[in-house]
């Protein structure tokens, strides 16, 4: 089955919120360098068989991607209530 088949079967509000995510995820990855960005897909493809090295090399790369922000814009992108609002501080179990 062609790309173009199985999108056009997909009910419009899954599309959109496909196009959603893909927006964040730019979003997110722009403030990577080119070298950083090919960098991170090469690592991910490789996938379990990263030396110790590189899997550092990989949190490194993540943790420029701001994991944290991406999955609460994420979540609230698809929340019937809103998560999250600007000057809002996200509360944060404490650890004991």
């Amino acid at each position: 089955m062609s790309v173009l088949r199985a999108v056009r079967r997909l009910p419009f509000l899954k599309l959109l919120a496909i196009g959603q995510v893909l927006l964040l995820v730019r979003r997110h990855l722009v403030q990577l360098e080119p070298h950083e960005r090919r960098r991170l897909g090469a690592l991910v493809r490789r996938g379990h068989r990263l030396e110790p090295g590189e899997r550092e090399e990989l949190r490194g790369l993540l943790g420029k991607l701001e994991a944290r922000t991406f999955a609460l814009a994420a979540a609230d992108a698809f929340s019937p209530v809103p998560l999250s609002r600007p000057g809002r501080r996200v509360l944060r179990r404490r650890r004991r």
